[in-house]
């Protein structure tokens, strides 16, 4: 580890980056492309059209026939949700809960017919969303895996910042034609300092999203495991109501929408149903949460029987809580404007750009001597850099392919969709494994950029966009495309840059012919790093 503090945080600084460094490079991809969640949703269900908010008959007759539909289908389920419709996502989507263990349902109607709405399966920018921190595994676990991740970065944070005692000099520095390890340091410290700041708010306030579940001792101990209680004494919740064990008939849901609109004035999200055909069923509106940092919803509580209001909570967090809530707005980002949304998704595109780097930086340092073969773990490290730099972003791009290629009425097509984004991020990185890390790197970042072309190539040809309506709400597909040829370009300068690179002893002994009938110079040894154009 070293015999001073410095070094000490050099060597945490190195290995704890490496150890987590391809997990956090999925977390930051997927995380900064979640910024932009509800517009890739949008994107993925090209046959849903914008609409003005609807009025509140409108809204109560679209709650009433969610509530039908689940009456008929999911009678026997302990909890229902009804998503209203959104000018953005004019559908109801409805999702329900019958038992722990058993996989909740899901469907989505028209709000007009209360028909099954008309648009293809897909999960769209929720999948990305709900990878970020929980990796497509069981939420227990991914949300463990990730926190342990983020804590890990924290500390590779801090470290860094301690080890590099010229970081801000360093950070007007980048020498492309020296070393490539002091050209990939160089890129590494830019692309951390200039947006440190950020790296460390989305870090941490990551991990304190999740730290009733990383720290449960406090509420255990003072609730007893009730954990409810808890929330709901903070503010956040209404006040829990355990089921009567008597059967109820709950009461028409329209007049509580109606009532719950004209209580508060930002628009109504969803309603969660609670013990549906008990006598103590509870029926609670959720609104869009207010303009401003503090992440919280109001919310209206009505008695599921009588249709009377229970309660209202409308701001008056505990200093605690709004604390926390701050923390989850800061993280999330839903504050944000269009402005200030582009600029965390530049940060984020930086703090993935940082981590990958690191990666590199990390294989690049380790390269063997010129002429020697690269030891089986070095392999593995350098594939599995590609499979995270090149790959993941090629099963991003192959996820967007199968939303348009797939047939819209195909069964399982969302599992489709998500199974076509592992199979390329999969056969990236195990092409890797066969290929010299140089070539593969050119041909895996080639690939990346065709894909995203391909992308924007069959979105043209495949789905009317109304190109001439862009000024009416169809100017997302016009900015999403444009993202995606901009990020086909930029995969494609680096596999040219890649392709073209021809390496410090290369590059030197066109310059060196000349002089060779002079007395040589003293021999010395190769420097490790030159060996980057032999690999």
């Amino acid at each position: 580890m070293g015999t001073t503090f410095r070094q000490a945080m050099a060597w945490l600084h190195t290995w704890s980056g490496l150890i987590v460094g391809w997990i956090l490079l999925a977390v930051f991809v997927t995380g900064t492309a979640s910024y932009y969640r509800a517009d890739i949703s949008r994107w993925m269900r090209p046959e849903i059209g914008r609409i003005a908010p609807l009025s509140p008959d409108a809204m109560a007759r679209a709650a009433t026939l969610g509530v039908a539909h689940l009456q008929q289908h999911a009678g026997g389920a302990r909890s229902w949700f009804i998503g209203l419709p959104q000018p953005d996502s004019p559908v109801v989507d409805l999702f329900w809960r019958t038992k722990p263990g058993t996989p909740p349902g899901q469907a989505r109607l028209d709000p007009d017919t209360g028909a099954p709405a008309a648009i293809r399966e897909t999960k769209g920018g929720d999948f990305l969303y709900r990878f970020h921190f929980e990796l497509h595994m069981p939420p227990l676990w991914g949300r463990w895996i990730v926190g342990i991740c983020a804590m890990i970065m924290l500390v590779a944070l801090i470290s860094g910042i301690v080890t590099h005692r010229r970081i801000f000099a360093d950070f007007f520095t980048l020498r492309r034609d020296k070393a490539p390890q002091r050209g990939w340091l160089d890129a590494h410290n830019v692309t951390g300092v200039l947006a440190l700041p950020f790296h460390l708010m989305i870090t941490y306030t990551g991990i304190v999203t999740l730290s009733v579940m990383y720290m449960p001792w406090g509420i255990t101990t003072a609730y007893k495991g009730e954990a409810p209680t808890f929330f709901a004494e903070s503010g956040q919740i209404p006040a829990p109501r355990a089921a009567a064990g008597q059967p109820g008939t709950l009461a028409p849901i329209g007049p509580m929408v109606r009532a719950a609109m004209a209580t508060v004035s930002e628009p109504l999200e969803r309603l969660a149903i609670v013990n549906p055909r008990d006598a103590n069923a509870v029926v609670t509106a959720v609104f869009e949460e207010p303009h401003g940092l503090s992440h919280e919803h109001p919310q209206i509580a009505f008695d599921g029987v009588t249709g009377t209001v229970r309660e209202v909570r409308q701001g008056g967090l505990k200093p605690a809580t709004r604390t926390f809530t701050t923390m989850v707005g800061l993280h999330e980002a839903h504050f944000a404007g269009p402005a200030v949304r582009g600029l965390f998704f530049l940060c984020g595109l930086m703090g993935s750009a940082m981590v990958a780097t690191g990666l590199v930086l990390w294989s690049v340092a380790r390269l063997p001597k010129p002429g020697a073969r690269a030891h089986l773990g070095l392999r593995l490290v350098q594939a599995l850099n590609i499979g995270s730099v090149a790959g993941l972003p090629a099963g991003i791009a192959v996820y967007f392919l199968a939303n348009r290629l797939l047939p819209p009425d195909l069964p399982g097509r969302a599992d489709g969709e998500i199974a076509a984004f592992f199979a390329a991020w999969g056969l990236v990185t195990v092409a890797a494994l066969a290929d010299p890390q140089r070539r593969a790197w050119r041909l895996a970042l080639a690939a990346t950029a065709g894909l995203y072309g391909a992308v924007v190539a069959v979105d043209v040809a495949l789905v009317d966009h109304n190109w001439a309506g862009l000024l009416a709400g169809e100017a997302r597909f016009a900015g999403f495309d444009a993202t995606l040829l901009a990020l086909a370009g930029l995969f494609g300068l680096a596999a040219r840059k890649v392709a073209r690179y021809a390496g410090p002893r290369r590059a030197s002994r066109a310059a060196e012919a000349p002089a060779r009938t002079a007395p040589a110079p003293a021999a010395r040894a190769p420097r490790r790093t030159e060996a980057l154009s032999e690999a």
